[in-house]
């Protein structure tokens, strides 16, 4: 009898006390039961930590709920790889504590990847808590001038009823193969820890794509995203969040994007592009040109990345011509 799949749920928070309770409900609540749950704390100040910990104990789940509290914030990525390295089960699910679940993600997720081995991460269909009938994400879209997009975002939520295949996943609730973050981290690392947080799961997208994996957006899969910022425009996210999103764009171009002939005529798209947002950035938002240190500082860095995931990408070529699909 083959092995019944398991999944593991990772959880980052920082200051999430408003959220976090909610979060572990919808969780614990799976009808595909998680084998752990992985928390990690990024030094919060708003009393998550003695949330988590009460919740814990009242349900007596200290030994499904593994809790850390760490002094220093890690980030998005640091915490999610420290998350993601206490798990051993076939699937990991990387998921924000402002999102709330319906009974069946996992399992239908789940479900899903066991049917087509050639995925490697999943996302279902996140709509905005604040009116459910709106689509939060249905996984990540790429435009010409290689900025990424939550698909669907802000689109009728009864339009977005059939599976697809996506370029990849939010990192608002991802599913993801064990096989395949093993298979694609970098000095050991899944998501990219020079990112700090933002475009972390737009550059494991590429990266999994380039290593030969596939990504989908599984409507069956419902959940609820209680995002804040988003609807408050560029101003109401602060100035740290924004340099990393900027800078975090940079290093995912310089890491992914393929040399090819297509690069010839993109050249001119993106140079202007990327043009145009300098002279914004200087006249409109002057603090983000200090993010420019950073990316000059971790060129050699990203740089070796790339190379790493080159040879990657080539070892797997090499490995298909001589077993072919076996």
């Amino acid at each position: 009898m083959a092995k019944m799949a398991t999944a593991s749920v990772c959880i980052v928070t920082y200051n999430s006390a408003a959220d976090i309770e909610a979060c572990l409900h919808a969780v614990l609540h799976q009808t595909l039961q998680p084998e752990r749950v992985v928390i990690i704390d990024n030094a919060s100040t708003d009393g998550t930590k003695a949330i988590v910990e009460r919740y814990a104990a009242d349900k007596g789940l200290e030994a499904i709920i593994c809790f850390t509290a760490n002094t220093v914030n890690n980030g998005f990525a640091g915490g999610q790889n420290q998350a993601i390295r206490q798990t051993a089960s076939h699937y990991v699910l990387v998921l924000n504590p402002d999102v709330t679940l319906d009974p069946a993600y996992l399992a239908e997720t789940v479900s899903y990847m066991e049917r087509h081995p050639e995925t490697g991460s999943v996302t279902g269909k996140l709509v905005l808590g604040s009116d459910h009938s709106i689509m939060d994400s249905a996984g990540l879209g790429m435009r010409r001038t290689r900025q990424a997009y939550d698909l669907a975002s802000g689109e009728p939520a009864a339009e977005w009823s059939e599976l697809r295949e996506v370029f990849g996943v939010s990192g608002a609730a991802a599913v993801y193969r064990t096989a395949m973050i093993r298979g694609i981290q970098i000095d050991g690392q899944f998501f990219d820890e020079d990112y700090f947080a933002y475009k972390e799961d737009v550059d494991v997208a590429w990266r999994a794509q380039k290593l030969g994996w596939k990504s989908y957006y599984v409507p069956s899969a419902s959940a609820l995203h209680h995002r804040g910022w988003k609807q408050g425009g560029r101003r109401s996210i602060p100035l740290f969040i924004r340099r990393h999103s900027y800078q975090n764009r940079w290093f995912t171009l310089i890491k992914n994007e393929p040399v090819s002939w297509q690069l010839l005529w993109l050249l001119p798209l993106l140079a202007f592009v990327e043009a145009s947002k300098l002279v914004y950035i200087i006249l409109r938002e002057p603090g983000l040109l200090g993010s420019w240190p950073i990316i000059f500082g971790k060129l050699p860095v990203m740089l070796d990345k790339r190379k790493q995931v080159e040879r990657k990408a080539k070892e797997n070529r090499l490995r298909q011509t001589v077993y072919g699909n076996k």
